[in-house]
């Protein structure tokens, strides 16, 4: 029981440190970008992308991959589909970082910025990226209320299918 547990606090905690991190992100860095002279914008977004992958991406990868942890391991008031529900949601951001965010990232890493790239970006980040997350947030809250309301239960062992309640 208590390595399941553990296991969904961790990615608990990481879902939520992340969903807060990629909404600043979202909603204030990216925001703020169209106040950036051209000039400076390539050293800016130079500088803030390694930050970026180190204290938002490595987090939001690691609570992916508790997420996926728990499909082994779970709590066990917590039913399966919850868990691929999280993942589904996780992988619609993952994909669209990887097919959508990152090159319009690289593009503007490369030659500065630019107004139809940012606009790109901030609309996509929006649908495809913070709806998702929001999602997977409400979810692991979902998830956590079923863990206290059962009074911790005992762990679901690998394989076991079970249903909701």
């Amino acid at each position: 029981m208590i390595r399941s547990h553990w296991i969904f606090l961790i990615a608990f905690t990481l879902v939520f440190y992340g969903t807060g991190a990629a909404f600043m992100e979202g909603f204030v860095n990216y925001s703020s970008w169209h106040l950036i002279g051209a000039d400076e914008f390539v050293a800016y977004h130079r500088f803030i992308s390694p930050r970026v992958l180190t204290f938002l991406v490595a987090p939001l990868l690691l609570g992916t991959a508790f997420t996926i942890l728990m499909l082994w391991s779970r709590p066990a008031p917590i039913p399966a589909w919850a868990i691929w529900a999280a993942i589904a949601a996780q992988a619609v951001v993952w994909i669209s970082t990887v097919a959508i965010q990152v090159p319009i990232q690289l593009q503007l890493s490369e030659h500065g910025s630019s107004a139809g790239l940012l606009e790109r970006l901030i609309h996509t980040n929006f649908w495809l990226r913070r709806v998702p997350y929001a999602v997977c947030a409400a979810l692991y809250i979902w998830m956590a209320t079923q863990v206290m309301g059962s009074g911790g239960g005992a762990d679901v062992p690998p394989g076991n299918s079970r249903s909701a309640p």
